[in-house]
């Protein structure tokens, strides 16, 4: 039987080449920030110390203060390289 005062929750980062996902038991009240520190995905991927990462929360965009559920998987999503529209319209100019 699991304490009602702990959580199972997932963290996951996906990089170029790697992805991962670290299983967490925290307590109630964690925060997706909490969650994500906890992980030390940062001590891997010393580039998100560097980078202002967004979060979710299992697809859904959250604030970095958002509870967490038992449950949960919080996703950390990097910066994108390149606007997805100002790609297509490149691939559109090219194209003619």
């Amino acid at each position: 039987m699991s304490n009602p005062l702990t959580l199972h929750v997932e963290v996951v980062y996906a990089h170029r080449d790697r992805q991962r996902l670290v299983m967490l038991a925290v307590p109630a009240g964690t925060t997706a920030r909490d969650a994500v520190q906890l992980s030390a995905l940062q001590q891997e991927f010393p580039e998100l110390a560097a980078i202002r990462c967004r979060f979710g929360v299992l697809g859904r965009l959250v604030n970095p203060e958002q509870l967490l559920r038992d449950g949960d998987r919080v996703e950390i999503y990097r910066p994108l390289q390149v606007d997805p529209k100002q790609a297509r319209r490149r691939r559109a100019h090219g194209q003619r």
